[in-house]
Order: structure tokens, then sequence, then C-alpha cells
């Protein structure tokens, strides 16, 4: 989720009535602003198309940060481990 920063620019944007009708459908099913659902939309979007990028810069601060979090010794997951320990359902069907 971003973070909020203050607002000091402004983007403007034409669109179809159709469009916008949708748009606030959706920001209404969302508890949002037509704003603010516009503005998280496109920002999750945005870090969705940024994140399958091969190469990203990162500042001193969170290169340390993802240093830190790689030589961390994996978290223990117990509804992981017992996932792991259940039959599959191929493995539950090949033995019937």
């Amino acid at each position: 989720m971003p973070t909020h920063h203050s607002r000091t620019t402004k983007l403007d944007l034409r669109l179809s009535p159709e469009a916008k009708a949708r748009l606030n459908a959706a920001a209404q099913e969302r508890h949002q602003s037509l704003s603010q659902f516009v503005l998280t939309s496109a920002l999750d979007r945005a870090d969705e198309t940024l994140a399958g990028r091969p190469r990203f810069a990162l500042d001193a601060d969170r290169w340390t940060d993802f240093l830190s979090a790689l030589d961390a010794p994996p978290r223990v997951l117990p509804r992981l481990e017992r996932l792991f320990r259940e039959p599959t359902p191929f493995e539950t069907h090949a033995s019937a």
C-alpha cells in the first residue's frame, strides 16, 4: 500500500461518462472517494508494472534492510509445515 504524502500536484483525466460511472461504482463498493479509488488503483498497478523490471535501485537504508532480510534466518510457519506434511489430492486419489 502506498504511503500517504502531502498532495501538491494535480492530474487531469478525460474519460467517457460510462468509464466514470464504472469507476464511481467501484469506488462506492470500496467505500472510497472516486479520487482515492483512482489514485490507489493506479499506484497499485504502477507497483505491479515496476516490480517486473529486471533492475531496480535502492537507497542506502533500503539496501541495508534488504541485506538484513536476506541474512535473517527463515521464519517457522507451522501452518505451511503442516500443509507440506498432508497428502496432495493426487496422492490421495492415486492410492484409491
